[in-house]
């Protein structure tokens, strides 16, 4: 299994990066189109394109509501921040890109700065199933995703980090680092990336190529741990090769008969419900959602100029099939309803 994941906002800037990927041609060995998994934070977000990124079977999950950028505040966040962001986000991406089907389980913290605690906790009420934040230290064998049931089966790496001490009924999706170097059989050993764009020696299409082979081959010929490629969409984009290697990659995979490119969800339904993988092309949780054809919701979305009380002097807009709402949703007024005036 592999899992593309994509961080921030969902807009103009990257939608067109998104459409070609997932163009609807390429097909797991099942028949059904690849999916993704977008993290998404809700400033300059575009929820008609959300809506129609849920349409087509993709897992659209949450990155938070500010992405404030002190990450401290993240590390040593209270219930009600964590709560705010993460339900609060979750809640505007229901609401504006129309989702009601109870889809949206999966959470990332931003910076990767997992919130101890009180971030599962606060999952654990809210019924988020997984947290896909914490990394795993380059190893000789990657780490399958984990429920926090009991401890964590790897070093809680990372600067400053605050992984959950107790138990919790929340799912840890892993992040395993990627091994980045060119020549695996001669290079010293550098310390992983777990992040794509923060491999920072991949400076051109052919190290990305060999990265994505040597990865998969790191995976596949050991445990089989499903393998996670993670990307802001920028980073993407910031070469045209890196792009043009990524979608080489997919249909190499894709010409297997033993990869399939699915969303987190589907990994933990295939781990509740392993399936041998002459059973695959029957397994009906990978079934959902196909092959879909059809147009957007709405090919004209509304545009709304909104202001909130919180975020003085700014004026944002809201891109929504649906009603525009009076205020830009943000953390004390998330449906954008209004604040309530006091008498």
């Amino acid at each position: 299994m592999i899992t593309l994941t994509f961080n921030g906002a969902i807009n103009i800037d990257n939608i067109d990066l998104y459409e070609e990927i997932f163009n609807g041609q390429r097909q797991n060995p099942n028949g059904c189109q690849i999916k993704g998994t977008f993290f998404m934070n809700h400033k300059y977000t575009n929820y008609s394109a959300v809506q129609d990124l849920h349409r087509r079977g993709h897992e659209i999950a949450v990155f938070s509501l500010t992405h404030r950028d002190d990450p401290k505040y993240w590390t040593s966040g209270s219930y009600d921040d964590w709560l705010a962001e993460m339900a609060g986000g979750r809640l505007i991406i229901e609401r504006f890109a129309n989702i009601s089907d109870g889809s949206i389980i999966g959470v990332r913290a931003p910076y990767l700065r997992v919130g101890g605690n009180k971030q599962f906790e606060m999952m654990a009420d809210q019924f988020f199933v997984y947290d896909a934040s914490i990394t795993a230290s380059l190893s000789r064998v990657p780490i399958w995703p984990y429920t926090l049931y009991f401890r964590m089966p790897h070093k809680c790496n990372g600067n400053a980090q605050n992984c959950p001490s107790k138990s919790h009924p929340v799912w840890e999706i892993v992040m395993n680092e990627l091994d980045r170097r060119d020549d695996p059989s001669f290079d010293e050993s550098l310390p992983g990336c777990h992040m794509v764009d923060s491999c920072s020696n991949i400076q051109s299409g052919d190290q990305f190529g060999r990265l994505l082979r040597h990865n998969f081959n790191r995976h596949f010929n050991s445990n089989r741990a499903p393998l996670g490629l993670h990307f802001t969409a920028s980073w993407l984009k910031s070469k045209k090769e890196y792009k043009e290697e990524l979608i080489k990659f997919i249909e190499e995979m894709l010409d297997r008969n033993d990869v399939y490119f699915v969303t987190n969800l589907q990994v933990i339904q295939w781990m509740q419900n392993p399936t041998e993988l002459t059973g695959l092309r029957d397994f009906s949780e990978w079934k959902e959602k196909c092959d879909v054809k059809g147009q957007p919701f709405c090919s004209l979305p509304n545009a709304c100029p909104l202001t909130t009380r919180e975020l003085p002097g700014e004026t944002l807009r809201l891109f929504t099939c649906m009603e525009c709402p009076n205020n830009y949703p943000w953390v004390l007024d998330p449906t954008g309803d209004g604040f309530n005036k006091r008498r």
